[in-house]
């Protein structure tokens, strides 16, 4: 009898065991992989939602097969319920259009597709020309050429001459100012992009600093000028540029004549 009891006590010992064995700690199970982040389209197709005209562009909501979706295009005469398609679709993520006031979590800038520009979209030179750059191609350029390098310091460059001499630092300072006013600045070419067949140079003098953001000013060009170049640049101050494919100039020299 003391036999038999002793086996039951083992059975029942066993089953608690199996039915109260602790699951492993947290840190022991691994997490589950993160999902890869979604590839661009090769284009978006569907129909127009909502429609928004600016300046240049037109925003289109559009109703797509994976869902509502931004895109931003060639300002065109679209209307709702069209169906439209947009190629080489170029993602922004988080996108505020100073021109909108208003921020998109996501818009695809692109160009409509072969035969669905409409008149009113920019057309091909009379003279021959190249074409307009698409919405996707600026955006591109873009983001090629804003923000100056981050490990190129420029020792102090002596100052322009003149009534309208500035360094760079005093532009930042003063640059509402002398919105719309004519300015003359003289520094060492840092970087050098060419967008939409200009050139957009980085000029820095040694004045302002890197925290502060006033060491490095932007100058639009159709002067050629090479990195290490120390250049005389005069053009007009413009505030807030923005060229609606998700870059915004705070401050910006354009159209400038460049000397050596």
């Amino acid at each position: 009898m003391l036999r038999l009891l002793t086996v039951a006590a083992l059975i029942l010992a066993v089953t608690a065991c199996k039915r109260e064995s602790p699951r492993p700690p947290a840190a022991m199970v691994a997490p589950a992989p993160a999902a890869p982040p979604a590839a661009a389209p090769s284009a978006l197709h569907g129909k127009i939602l909502e429609k928004i005209d600016v300046s240049q562009y037109s925003y289109l909501k559009l109703a797509t097969a994976s869902g509502d979706t931004w895109a931003a295009v060639e300002k065109n005469d679209r209307k709702l319920g069209d169906e439209v398609s947009v190629s080489n679709p170029f993602p922004m993520q988080n996108f505020e259009s100073k021109e909108l006031g208003r921020k998109f979590d996501l818009v695809y800038f692109g160009s409509l597709s072969s035969g669905e520009t409409p008149p009113s979209a920019p057309a091909m030179p009379a003279s021959g020309g190249a074409a307009p750059a698409s919405p996707a191609t600026m955006a591109a350029q873009h983001q090629a050429a804003a923000g100056g390098p981050a490990d190129v310091k420029v020792e102090k460059v002596a100052k322009a001459s003149g009534s309208d001499a500035r360094t760079v630092a005093e532009i930042w300072a003063q640059r509402l100012a002398l919105k719309g006013k004519s300015v003359t600045v003289r520094g060492q070419v840092v970087k050098s992009t060419a967008v939409m067949g200009r050139n957009f140079i980085h000029l820095r003098d040694g004045s302002g600093s890197v925290d502060k953001k006033d060491n490095d000013v932007t100058v639009t060009t159709k002067d050629p000028a090479a990195v290490g170049d120390i250049v005389t640049a005069q053009g007009q101050i413009i505030t807030d540029k923005d060229f609606g494919a998700g870059y915004s100039y705070p401050v910006l020299i354009e159209d400038a004549k460049l000397s050596k």
